[in-house]
């Protein structure tokens, strides 16, 4: 049986495929699903081929990009929103950085601009992989850091 690891209610993640990095996330074992800030979330057919293409964070945020992704990988799922009412979002596959090793894993897009985190990751992808501890935070982004300032002064 694989070791878990323990992840806190919150910590920091790197997308490589976005090149996003340090990005908040929130660890929500109430929520099934991940999910992942987006606007200007649409369908364009392009050379006969169905893309779905997005936007990630918004202006506010300060890893903002402007930039259009276009991925013709995705899922259309009905989900439950914290509300429960079900809403159709789009479900892409991406890869997700913690404690030094990459993930694959399923986000859903969402508008959560009035959410303090941009990132909520849900129990589909802890499951087998964390356990959960509510009274710690930003274990990943620690152990990251730690690794890195050990690095640097054995130079």
């Amino acid at each position: 049986m694989k070791k878990k690891i323990t992840i806190g209610r919150k910590d920091k993640a790197n997308f490589p495929e976005f090149g996003l990095k340090n990005l908040d996330i929130k660890v929500d074992t109430g929520a099934y699903t991940s999910s992942i800030h987006c606007h200007k979330i649409e369908k364009q057919e392009k050379n006969g081929k169905v893309y779905l293409v997005f936007t990630l964070l918004d202006p506010s945020h300060p890893q903002y990009k402007d930039q259009e992704i276009s991925m013709e990988k995705y899922k259309e799922k009905s989900i439950k929103s914290s509300f429960g009412s079900l809403e159709k979002r789009f479900i892409i596959e991406t890869e997700i950085l913690l404690f030094g090793q990459k993930h694959k894993i399923d986000l859903s897009l969402s508008e959560r601009g009035e959410m303090k985190f941009p990132i909520l990751i849900g129990r589909r992808f802890l499951k087998g992989k964390f356990i959960v501890d509510t009274s710690k935070s930003n274990l990943s982004y620690k152990r990251i850091k730690r690794k890195l300032g050990t690095k640097l002064k054995n130079k």
